[in-house]
């Protein structure tokens, strides 16, 4: 597949990262997995058709411009003159309103040529849930879902569409009934029906070769947002912004610069209400190597080595892991990792709102506060982009009570 980099190494390994950490009886489920997925890239006819499901169902490619007016904005508080221009790359116009409809297009297609009829998903924020049910009731698969009962309670409206889409929908009441309980779940699902399951893994998480997988699929956005700089901007962009969570969105734009050093590659993670354990989601600032979800990654853990609590106002930014492809760019130094609160989002969330006429995800709206950040610093004949993950519609309801309470 064009555009995706040569790791991992045969045995799912980036640098010391990712791997294959699961019970024996999900082995041959996952060899035969990587199988498939190795004859479907190399098959011009797999690609042929996800290159037209893309175009013609996706709404591929998403649009690039400027953000004149938040770019305006980052200039009246930014320090001597400077302050750099701002572009979006917007996947909040692909259908279902986020990226991660370009992965469960792809892995439909790898169902069917598996002889799969049935898939599961996890979901946090609900929108890998309402993209993987989209993608079956298009595909004719069933569908079941698993979401945490606390992100079914904030992310109502998403539930309301995958069972408006055919899916039903598994309430996981265990845990902090958040991410990743609902992994739990489906992985154990997963465990007993391989033969006749696919399980859509939605981000750059979990065993070997799911990060490849979700990363490759992905990378559509960073060869789109590559080629969109080169003619709108005329040169490639000096630095490009997204959120991180699990990792998936931004997994796909940075590998369309990874070779490309001049361009500073930042990840924002979840800094919630502040740095003490359990009140934030960011493993990659303050977590440790360790083993969730099948996977060597940084993870958020206690004393004991227990996978330890996490918080975010952003359902899918909540998750005690990160994808192993990102630890690895955080060791080799590739990628630059930081934190936005709370606080920083919803101020963040608003702010594009009103000055662009979008109203983000509130997991986009933790790259916005690190853009603005990082556009601060920045000359003013520099030029940022901001990877617009998702729209805001689904957070709206949750938006207004977190801003009502804080009374910003």
């Amino acid at each position: 597949m064009a555009g995706t980099t040569r790791i991992p190494d045969p045995a799912g390994r980036f640098g010391t990262y990712g791997g294959r950490y699961v019970p024996e009886t999900l082995v041959h489920a996952l060899s035969d997995l990587e199988t498939a997925y190795d004859q479907a890239r190399r098959d011009p006819g797999f690609q042929q058709e996800l290159d037209r499901l893309l175009r013609t169902f996706v709404g591929r490619p998403t649009p690039f411009g400027p953000a004149p007016r938040l770019t305006d904005a980052v200039r009246r508080t930014a320090p001597g003159g400077r302050g750099a221009a701002v572009w979006l790359k917007r996947e909040d116009c692909a259908h279902t309103g986020a990226h991660k409809i370009n992965n469960t297009i792809g892995q439909g297609l790898l169902a069917l040529r598996m002889g799969r009829t049935r898939i599961i998903a996890e979901t946090g924020a609900g929108q890998h849930g309402v993209a993987t049910a989209t993608a079956c009731a298009r595909f004719g698969l069933r569908c079941e879902v698993y979401m945490g009962a606390e992100d079914a309670r904030r992310q109502a409206l998403n539930v309301f569409r995958m069972k408006l889409l055919g899916a039903t929908v598994r309430v996981v009441e265990d845990g902090s009934r958040t991410l990743k309980d609902a992994t739990n779940a489906a992985m154990r699902d997963w465990m007993g029906s391989s033969r006749t399951t696919h399980y859509i893994l939605g981000s750059v998480v979990g065993p070997h070769p799911f990060p490849m997988i979700v990363r490759d699929f992905q990378a559509v956005i960073g060869r789109e947002c590559r080629a969109q700089a080169l003619d709108a901007i005329g040169r490639l962009p000096d630095a490009v912004v997204a959120c991180v969570g699990g990792g998936s969105n931004a997994a796909g734009i940075f590998t369309g610069f990874l070779e490309d050093p001049q361009v500073q590659l930042l990840g924002i993670e979840a800094g919630g209400r502040s740095e003490r354990a359990g009140d934030h989601a960011a493993p990659l600032s303050y977590g440790h190597p360790g083993i969730l979800h099948g996977s060597l990654s940084y993870v958020l853990q206690d004393g004991d080595g227990q996978t330890a609590p996490v918080h975010s106002c952003s359902a899918g930014l909540d998750y005690p892991g990160v994808g192993p492809e990102h630890a690895w760019w955080k060791d080799t130094g590739r990628v630059r990792y930081s934190t936005a609160t709370d606080a920083d989002a919803l101020d963040a969330f608003q702010m594009l709102a009103r000055t662009e006429g979008i109203i983000p995800a509130l997991e986009t709206a933790h790259a916005v506060a690190g853009a603005v950040r990082l556009a601060r610093e920045l000359p003013r004949d520099a030029n940022l982009v901001i990877n617009v993950s998702g729209r805001g519609d689904k957070d709206v309801a949750e938006a207004i009570r977190l801003i009502d309470q804080s009374g910003a």
